[in-house]
């Protein structure tokens, strides 16, 4: 497979065993999965786009596609259209896992032209920053507009996380990751001096015209601790590559790639005051990190604290080599077009191209997939590291010259399977 993007490094490859009896206990006490898998196909919009880390949409029928060499594109009238809405080319430090990672748009987007964006910059770092559409043109910005919010220093290359949505509340949402090397020396995750390995949630419109161009929502769960802890949402993440609410509910669902043994999805419903924790690296999914606590401040958690929120679904790693999982967070599906996958949570995986669908692993296959997104209508889309665009389509809907059934999983390698693994009860 190639190397040009990952959004996890792989380390310890080979099958791995299944969990030690007391955690499979805790899996069993779950309910079961009863719903049938859904039979999908996958319509292909657009090849040889380049590296895709992201798909969003601004309100409107275009589907904004960012490019991890620095450039947003954005497709529209069945294909992609030529030109870059924006160029940020100078200003990112690609590749591997780094890059211009995702772009969001404001919910009054069509009113104030803001958009937002998560790239790594020339030094490493994480750099969120916004910039405004074009007066003269709607289809292309200002590249002078551009104003950093944040700057997210990076210990290592990996682990940058990425994702920027905007939640049901209006605030925006940041992924980061715990800053990368492996099993998270410094155990960032755990620590409240950091901003890795966190979800932050900020409030873009305060301070518009001034530095530093956002506010904290009073209602973030540590508002009154101060900096740095005054942005963060949740806690306890290794690498929430991509996570998404659910545009019906407002549940919050968060992909974060595992280590060596497990990748996980978490949950959390929109009814929370935030302030979870998810383990990592005391644990990776419902099993006990193999990093230990070392490097954690004291007063961390033990392993299968209660204080810890377990994932919703996870699976183990699988094959061999270099890649042995890497999961990429998905979108519970709310389109009009394909009713039979109504409600479902789709999602998948890097390394083998595995699409699951409510935690059953589906036919079809997506090589190097590395992202999902969402349409203004609630249509589902993927998007490749070789630069390839599809559509999430059901296998029952009527089919058009474009729509194909891809091959099932890699032959060798299948995730292993844990039982009645589905959803843990908020």
């Amino acid at each position: 497979m190639g190397k040009t993007f990952l959004p996890r490094l792989p380390f310890a490859g080979g099958l791995l065993l299944l969990a030690a009896a007391a955690h499979l206990a805790v899996e069993q006490d779950r309910p079961a999965a009863v719903a049938a898998a859904p039979d999908i196909a996958l319509q292909t919009l657009a090849t040889g786009v380049g590296p895709i880390t992201s798909i969003a949409q601004a309100g409107d029928s275009r589907l904004f596609l960012t490019l991890q060499t620095g450039r947003i594109v954005f497709y529209s009238r069945g294909q992609i259209q030529p030109g870059a809405f924006l160029d940020l080319t100078a200003l990112v430090s690609c590749c591997i896992e780094r890059g211009l990672l995702s772009v969001a748009f404001h919910p009054q987007y069509a009113a104030n032209g803001f958009f937002f964006v998560d790239y790594t910059n020339t030094a490493g770092n994480t750099v969120i920053a916004r910039y405004r559409i074009s007066s003269s043109d709607p289809n292309s910005a200002d590249p002078a507009s551009g104003r950093i919010l944040l700057t997210i220093a990076q210990p290592f290359s990996n682990h940058n996380g990425g994702q920027l949505q905007f939640g049901p509340d209006g605030y925006l949402y940041v992924g980061m990751g715990d800053g990368g090397s492996a099993n998270d020396p410094m155990c960032n995750a755990q620590r409240d001096d950091t901003l890795l390995g966190k979800i932050l949630r900020i409030d873009v419109n305060q301070n518009v015209d001034a530095s530093p161009f956002y506010g904290i929502p009073p209602s973030n769960p540590f508002a009154a601790s101060g900096s740095p802890l005054d942005k963060v949402w949740a806690k306890g993440l290794r690498n929430p590559w991509r996570f998404s609410f659910d545009r019906m509910t407002g549940d919050l669902y968060i992909g974060d790639v595992g280590q060596d043994l497990r990748e996980e999805i978490d949950f959390q419903s929109r009814a929370s005051a935030g302030g979870e924790n998810y383990g990592w690296k005391i644990m990776e999914g419902t099993l006990c990190g193999a990093g230990d606590g070392s490097g954690c401040p004291a007063g961390t958690p033990a392993c299968n604290s209660p204080s810890f929120k377990y994932p919703i679904y996870e699976y183990n790693h699988a094959g061999a080599g270099n890649c042995t999982g890497s999961l990429i967070g998905g979108y519970v599906y709310r389109g009009l077009s394909n009713p039979q996958l109504f409600g479902e949570y789709f999602y998948g995986d890097y390394c083998f191209g595995w699409l699951f669908g409510n935690g059953q692993l589906l036919t079809p296959n997506v090589p190097q997939l590395t992202t999902f997104g969402e349409d203004v209508s609630g249509e589902l889309y993927l998007g490749t590291q070789d630069g390839k665009l599809y559509r999430l389509v059901s296998a029952a809907a009527t089919p058009t010259p474009t729509a194909t059934r891809l091959l099932g999983p890699l032959v060798g390698a299948r995730p292993r399977p844990i039982p009645r693994v589905t959803r843990v009860p908020s």
